[in-house]
């Protein structure tokens, strides 16, 4: 079973190829360039059954959410993102083993906090689970990794992140 991220489909991902039970949420349509040939694979694939498009709970957005703060991720995930991973977590939790397919590096160390496969297409993926730190570059303020905007409450000066911890994957 593999979620499909909108990475997988702008990296050539051909939902006709694989034997495996294909789904992706409805968010990652709105992210392929219209017209192209990811959003033609896209709209085939959903139109003939081939990819089956979900929604997941909100349970597991939340969920997502949390495990998102606890390494940091959460700033750059996008709502798209987190959809995805709050499926492929549903999926797991009812019995099933999803592979997420992504090249997005904040879904991969968010999908490794919570224990879900993935597999990179274009990229070698991530080593190392990153536990995040947001801070400013000038006058060196930390942020907690939620912190809403990018730039700094006291100088203005857009935010940096860097590793606080890093976790070699089991992999």
């Amino acid at each position: 079973m593999i979620i499909l991220d909108t990475s997988a489909f702008v990296a050539g991902f051909d939902p006709f190829s694989s034997k495996e039970e294909l789904f992706t949420v409805a968010a990652v349509k709105k992210e392929i360039l219209e017209d192209s040939t990811a959003w033609v694979r896209f709209e085939t694939a959903a139109d003939t059954g081939r990819l089956k498009v979900r929604t997941p709970e909100e349970d597991f957005v939340c969920k997502v959410k949390k495990s998102a703060t606890l390494v940091g991720d959460s700033f750059f995930l996008s709502n798209v993102d987190q959809q995805v991973l709050a499926l492929a977590l549903q999926l797991k939790t009812q019995g099933f083993s999803p592979l997420i397919a992504t090249d997005d590096y904040s879904i991969q160390n968010v999908a490794d906090q919570m224990d879900v496969e993935f597999a990179s297409l274009a990229t070698f993926g991530i080593r190392f689970r990153l536990q995040w730190k947001r801070y400013c570059p000038a006058c060196h303020k930390r942020y907690p990794a939620n912190y809403g905007s990018n730039k700094c409450s006291v100088c203005d000066t857009e935010l940096k992140r860097k590793p606080l911890k890093r976790k070699l994957l089991d992999r």
